[in-house]
């Protein structure tokens, strides 16, 4: 089953998936860029869901702003699923002195544990999905025991574990950490792998049974889509496409459409996944939004 905002779902009922967006967020690093009213995140949601796409995993974890009931009644409102997140992002994220920061992996682990099986935020919506995050070429001590905790909540429910990779760094590493700790490459999506638009560093790590998360589309201050499509491409022609996930992280105040920004979430369904199906073929990209993020968001129950 995938674990929804509002409920479990039968994989194949999920169908197109934008694995990587955020309907609300508060960071110290984004001050100004704040996603923090319902109203305009349930528009934002809404042109999402107009523009093709009919479930999205909510990527903002514990102490970043995540309102679990506001999501829940935002995908009511829209008929968008919503895959809710727990677990903590990178150490950067986070104010200092705040109490995730000092936490064990026991209590770590604990928190993420009750998300998944019991409720976010004091209500009854249970996150479906562990997000972790390491810095460039980095994995500080935050960030271990986050990795750490993460797995014994996985192992405990078998929920899939999404990686933040700083500019795409460091994907073998972090897959090394975690089969130390018991989770498969099969159970882990490396977010932000076309960061570093390689292609065959993407092949290697495909491989090994990772999802790879493409999420930079619109990012044309770093490298135009043509880029991530050339990518795509020739990672389709390593394994077919069976490794990828594509998302938009659009993630800024500045950038949704209902907060009066451009180019919102809507983007990707109408701009981007067109010039997708035209470059790999209309079955490579359905494996991509449909039958990779069922795959990667089911749970497996125990771990093993």
């Amino acid at each position: 089953m995938i674990r929804t905002a509002l409920g479990d779902l039968d994989p194949e009922d999920l169908g197109r998936v934008d694995y990587h967006e955020h309907l609300f967020q508060v960071s110290p690093l984004l001050v100004g860029d704040e996603l923090d009213d319902e109203e305009s995140s349930a528009r934002e949601a809404s042109l999402l869901r107009s523009s093709g796409f009919d479930a999205m995993i909510d990527a903002t974890p514990l102490g970043l702003g995540r309102d679990a009931a506001a999501i829940a009644r935002i995908s009511a409102a829209t008929g968008l699923h919503v895959v809710v997140s727990t677990g903590a992002h990178r150490q950067g994220h986070y104010r200092e002195g705040h109490p995730l920061l000092a936490a064990s992996v026991d209590e770590l682990a604990s928190r993420f544990l009750g998300d998944l099986t019991d409720g976010c935020d004091g209500t009854h919506v249970r996150a479906g999905h562990l997000k972790t995050g390491i810095d460039y070429w980095s994995i500080p001590p935050f960030s271990r025991r986050v990795l750490e905790a993460a797995a014994v909540a996985h192992a405990a429910t078998g929920a899939p574990v999404m990686v933040h990779l700083e500019h795409g760094s460091a994907g073998f590493e972090v897959l090394e950490v975690l089969g130390s700790l018991g989770v498969a490459a099969r159970r882990v999506c490396l977010a932000h792998a076309d960061r570093n638009p390689d292609p065959g560093l993407h092949a290697e790590l495909a491989a090994t049974g990772a999802f790879l998360g493409y999420d930079g589309a619109a990012r044309h201050r770093e490298h135009p889509d043509s880029a991530l499509l050339d990518c795509l491409e020739r990672v389709v022609q390593a394994d077919g496409g069976t490794s990828i996930l594509i998302g938009g992280d659009v993630a800024r105040r500045s950038r949704y459409v209902a907060y009066g920004g451009m180019p919102g979430l809507a983007y990707l369904g109408e701009r981007f996944v067109p010039r997708l199906a035209e470059a790999v073929g209309q079955d490579a990209a359905d494996r991509m939004l449909r039958d990779n993020p069922a795959r990667y968001l089911a749970w497996t129950g125990r771990a093993g």
